[in-house]
């Protein structure tokens, strides 16, 4: 059985799980230029993830390799996130 902080927990993670990839999104959206910054909305949303996240991305960016114009910070978030979640199930669960 599944506690209440399990859950708690669960839903954190998976509502971090949602915004880091919608970061992602936008971000190759306006890579790409299917998006325009010049849009207000476009940009309080791009810029508002970009300052939830940078707490996150800024020490994994310091710790790896500079690959040029490839960012894997938030694919090792993305990855610490989906392990967190695996243990907080398997802790609820023992």
């Amino acid at each position: 059985m599944i506690s209440a902080f399990g859950v708690a927990l669960l839903a954190l993670l998976n509502i971090a799980w949602w915004i880091v990839l919608a970061h992602i999104i936008i971000g190759w959206l306006v890579n790409f230029q299917v998006l325009n910054l010049q849009q207000p909305i476009v940009a309080q949303v791009y810029f508002g993830l970009n300052r939830l996240l940078e707490p996150l991305y800024g020490p994994i960016r310091r710790v790896l390799p500079n690959t040029g114009g490839l960012d894997f910070s938030p694919l090792v978030v993305i990855i610490a996130i989906i392990f967190l979640q695996q243990l907080a199930v398997q802790m609820a669960n023992a």
